[in-house]
Order: C-alpha cells, then structure tokens, then sequence
C-alpha cells in the first residue's frame, strides 16, 4: 500500500464507522473524505500518522522476534566466532562489521568503553567484510590470528589503522601486535575463517542487515552506529528480560 494511502486509510479509521457501501468507495472517494476531515479536525493527521508508526513497529517487533528465534544460537553461541570481554557474561552484543568501515572504527571505542565500565558484556564479533578487497584481507587476517591467541590485540591494532586497510597496512599490525605473519599467511586459508564470513553473509542477510556496523542485543536489531548510552539501554532492556 502507498504511504500516503496508507495514511488516507488510518484516518479514515479514526473517523469511525463509515456509511454502509465504504466497501465501494474509490481511492478517490478516500482522499475526498479524508481531506474533509482534516479541514474539520487538522489534528487526525498526526493521529494517523502515529497510528502507522505504531502498526509499523509491532510488525518490525514481530518479525524481528520470529528471525532471532530461528538464528539465535548462531548468532551468540557459534564456536567459530571470535567472543571478547566476559565469556560467561550475562548479556551478549553481537556485532558485524568490516575494517574498512569508518563508523565501525568510531563503534569500536564505544563498545570497549562500555565493556570497560560493565563486566557482564560478553562481545560476539561477526566479521563482514563488504567495503572491498582490502576489507576482506584483512577479517581473513584477524580470523586466522585467532590460532595464535592474539585476535583481540590485532582486532583493536586493525581498527586503529590510519586510512584504509590494506594488505601492507594490515600484515604491518600484524608484526606490530607480535603475530607471526608467515603462520598467519597459512592459517588464513583456513575453512574455519572461510565458513565464518560465509555464515556471517548469511545472517546479515536473514536479519536484513545493509551496512556496517550493525548490532544484534537480545531482542533489538540495531543497523548503524550507536554511541555508548544507546547501548547501555540496550544491554540494560536484554538484561532485564533475562
């Protein structure tokens, strides 16, 4: 349905029960009787109006609940993703982003002040490579440091890089962070970092994700940035519904 018929069609509703042949009347008709109303009453078009917003956020609401239950042991317990802070804490905060991406460098200091100042937060990280070649190199290095023990060093490493990450820039940090590059080479070949983008693709897609970073905490989908006090409300709505 068109946004503005849609409108038309909630205020319609919130005139009450219309005259018995409403079932024929035109789109046309509609508009008249809706543009009457709102010279009588200008008030009903922000009622319509918050009537849809409010339609339209159960409907998000609901589908969000119906894909996260499909997903969600993916999503906080998959052996094959990295996991920072408290391993055994109460609240998960997924997160997918890519190296490259300059809100997901800006999300980063978000996310450590507030594992900083909460012991509960245990980070799942879904590495999603998207903004190009250098990008992908790079969530295949900090995938393959994990057999080295030194993900979460080389993850922070990676998002400080000046400028964009690339194959120099990242094998640089890579040194920079004590890694051994030429192990880190062979074990970026790894089906375990294969299958972690793969999957990583897969829910991006089913949770309708379209960009970086983007966050999945408890029953919020949250596509975009967010600074440390929107998350802080997000854990504590998670945490309270635990």
């Amino acid at each position: 349905m068109k946004p503005l018929f849609a409108a038309m069609a909630a205020a319609i509703a919130l005139l009450g029960p219309l005259p018995a042949m409403a079932d024929d009347l035109s789109e046309a008709r509609i508009k008249e009787l809706v543009y009457e109303a709102i010279r009588e009453n200008p008030g009903i078009v922000m009622e319509a109006v918050e009537l849809l917003q409010a339609q339209e956020a159960e409907q998000q609401a609901a589908a969000a609940t119906q894909v996260l239950g499909v997903h969600r042991e993916t999503l906080e317990n998959d052996p094959n993703a990295p996991v920072i802070g408290n391993p055994e804490g109460d609240v998960t905060v997924v997160e997918f982003f890519d190296y490259n991406c300059p809100y997901c460098k800006q999300a980063a200091g978000q996310v450590k002040a507030l594992m900083a100042e909460d012991a509960n937060i245990r980070v799942v990280y879904r590495e999603w490579p998207i903004l190009g070649e250098g990008s992908v190199f790079a969530a295949r290095a900090a995938l393959a440091s994990r057999k080295q023990g030194k993900y979460e060093a080389f993850h922070w490493a990676l998002m400080d890089l000046k400028g964009r990450a690339t194959e120099a820039s990242v094998l640089q940090a890579a040194e920079d962070v004590g890694l051994d590059v030429d192990q880190l080479w062979e074990d970026m070949e790894s089906p375990e970092v294969e299958q972690h983008i793969a999957t990583s693709m897969d829910l991006a897609r089913a949770l309708n994700f379209n960009g970086t970073p983007s966050f999945v905490i408890g029953e919020a989908l949250v596509p975009g940035y967010v600074e440390k006090p929107q998350l802080e409300d997000l854990v504590d709505k998670a945490r309270a519904a635990n």
